[in-house]
């Protein structure tokens, strides 16, 4: 038996009504972003959280997946991502199967000020403030003012840059009279540096000393090792019982 010609549009009008509602619901869905995926150059030191970068990353939006990918301003994104103190660099991106990510550099701290408020000496020489979430182990720079601090970022800085010293160094004082003294990784002696003057080569004579004196175990036995002097080392004993 033939079914009537009518009844057969109707139902290929519908078939064609079902499918051209699925296919424009399955556009409308390619359409929006399905998740978030965030990607921290060093997840060892978290200044920031996810949390954080992910209401920059939507800001106003109650969820990623009500966000159209037509509404999206990469550029806008990483420079919303940018203006937070923690964030150094950032690389914001949309996949085909909708996966809004970033890859995130946070700047890195390597040295700690005293001051009202504290703030951190990051590797370009930047003031950067403390993380609410994280707190990083560089050398403490007490004695500063706001007006000296440029005499002692060099110092700093260098320290930095040097393995050793980097490795060595975990505290630093500014004297009244300017000079600058160094507090050492497990040892109680204090280093005696002067003025952030000749600095390379007053790295030079302590590492000549320090690794003369390790050589003889020898180091335990002084209180200060004076670099002040011109390329010399001045180094004070502790005085033994009985002296």
């Amino acid at each position: 038996m033939k079914m009537p010609w009518n009844i057969i549009k109707f139902t290929a009008l519908i078939g064609l009504v079902v499918f051209l509602f699925g296919f424009s619901k399955q556009r409308n869905e390619q359409r929006k972003l399905a998740k978030i995926d965030i990607d921290f150059v060093d997840e060892n030191s978290p200044f920031i959280t996810l949390k954080s970068v992910n209401k920059l990353l939507i800001q106003n939006e109650d969820s990623v997946t009500s966000i159209g990918k037509e509404t999206l301003v990469l550029n806008k994104i990483e420079n919303r991502l940018l203006k937070h103190p923690m964030i150094k660099n950032a690389d914001v991106y949309v996949s085909i199967d909708g996966v809004l990510g970033t890859k995130i550099e946070q700047r890195q701290p390597i040295a700690r000020i005293t001051g009202s408020p504290d703030f951190y000496l990051d590797e370009e020489g930047k003031k950067m403030p403390l993380s609410e979430v994280y707190t990083a182990r560089v050398p403490i720079v007490t004695g500063v003012s706001k007006t000296e601090f440029s005499e002692l970022k060099e110092l700093i800085l260098k320290i930095n840059a040097d393995e050793f010293m980097m490795k060595s160094v975990v505290g630093c004082h500014l004297e009244s009279n300017g000079d600058i003294n160094l507090k050492i990784r497990k040892h109680d002696f204090t280093v005696l540096f002067g003025k952030p003057i000749d600095i390379k080569n007053k790295f030079q004579n302590f590492k000549a000393f320090y690794k003369k004196t390790k050589e003889d175990s020898l180091l335990s036995r002084y209180k200060l090792v004076n670099l002040k002097y011109n390329n010399q080392v001045v180094a004070t004993k502790k005085l033994s019982h009985g002296e």
